[in-house]
């Protein structure tokens, strides 16, 4: 809604143009994309507890050893780190070394030339992967019931209301 449009290249140019991150004025929904993350992701602390034993269907059945174990490895860390690079395009302004906070003094292009906007979208997914994984870590595991009253108790109601507030910042913020 800030950016007026659903393309991941005018939300980072949106951003640019702003001179500010999404994240900054959007924390309600960095926060609830990040649990939402974690969910998506089928991990602690949103990980539910299955009969692994009695599920025995799909290919991993016919796997075992080094190559059942990289499917579940291989399938969750490149879940986390295409979803890392989707929250970096959606509020920490992609590639663009332009608005970092705390650099402004210097020029980041001066450092990393041509390959500056590729080095600084590498360094914001690194960060948000690490974050993800510092979480998943860290939280304890939930049972179903408390899933779903974060889920409809919580996060629910906290991205309706961040809708409607930004439904009505977002002309203000144009101008």
């Amino acid at each position: 809604m800030l950016a007026k449009s659903l393309s991941t290249y005018d939300i980072v140019m949106a951003q640019i143009h702003q001179k500010v991150w999404y994240i900054f004025l959007q924390p309600i929904s960095f926060v609830v994309f990040v649990f939402a993350l974690l969910a998506e992701t089928g991990r602690v602390p949103f990980d539910i507890q299955e009969a692994e034993a009695e599920l025995v269907t799909g290919f991993t059945v016919e796997y075992g050893g080094m190559k059942f174990g990289l499917f579940p490895l291989v399938e969750w860390y490149v879940e986390v780190l295409s979803l890392s690079s989707i929250l970096t395009v959606l509020y920490l302004g992609g590639w663009s070394p332009i608005n970092i906070p705390f650099i402004g003094f210097i020029d980041p292009l001066f450092f990393l030339g041509p390959w500056s906007g590729f080095i600084w979208f590498i360094i914001k997914v690194t960060i948000l992967f690490l974050l993800v994984l510092w979480l998943h870590w860290t939280l304890p595991r939930y049972r179903i019931d408390q899933i779903t009253t974060i889920a409809w108790k919580v996060m629910l109601p906290l991205a309706l209301f961040n809708i409607l507030i930004t439904a009505f910042i977002a002309p203000l913020l144009r101008g």
